[in-house]
């Protein structure tokens, strides 16, 4: 099996990517590669931090010149990789991971087939509690995409080379797992 030091870490909302990632920064030593988006920041980002923030015009021209590893679209707005974020881990010493949806799994594995896919889920029931946790006044349409957006992410979680469940107060036991494979990986 070849090792790799680039990882992706997804999973749908809900699924505690972001706690697993920040207690895996205390475990590891390694580094988040840095997506390009094409919404606003929100208080308490920074450029750089997490995100580089550009303009719907200025992702879509990138677009056209090729500049990105792996893009989507989702709630209207772009995310992406660019080919400069891979080529500066693939140089890197440390090991690297990067968030993605699942669509974004599919064209990384395609095009770069040693990168090592993690999908982080959790019980249907728990990612449902914890997306209405997130955000208690819902309304019904966004209730409705977010779910089909779970079951969606459900339906692809074949394209990972391992899956992760976050259960409910089990979330140093799932760091741990991500961590123990990322060790056997590298």
């Amino acid at each position: 099996m070849k090792k790799s030091k680039i990882f992706i870490i997804s999973g749908p909302s809900g699924a505690g990517k972001d706690a697993i990632i920040s207690g895996l920064k205390k475990a590891l030593p390694i580094r988040q590669l840095i997506t390009t988006v094409s919404r606003p920041m929100r208080p308490g980002e920074k450029q750089g931090s997490p995100y580089f923030f550009i303009t719907k015009k200025e992702f879509a021209e990138r677009i056209k010149r090729n500049e990105f590893f792996e893009y989507d679209e989702h709630f209207n707005n772009y995310y992406g990789l660019t080919y400069e974020e891979i080529e500066k881990a693939k140089a890197d010493e440390e090991v690297c991971f990067w968030q993605a949806e699942y669509k974004g799994v599919i064209t990384a594995k395609k095009n770069l087939p040693e990168i090592i896919a993690i999908f982080i889920s959790a019980p249907l029931d728990v990612l449902i509690k914890r997306m209405k946790q997130r955000e208690e006044k819902m309304d019904e349409k966004i209730y409705k995409q977010r779910l089909h957006d779970i079951e969606e992410w459900l339906k692809h979680k074949n394209v990972y080379d391992y899956e992760v469940i976050n259960e409910e107060g089990k979330l140093e036991e799932a760091i741990k797992e991500v961590k123990d494979i990322i060790e056997k990986n590298i």
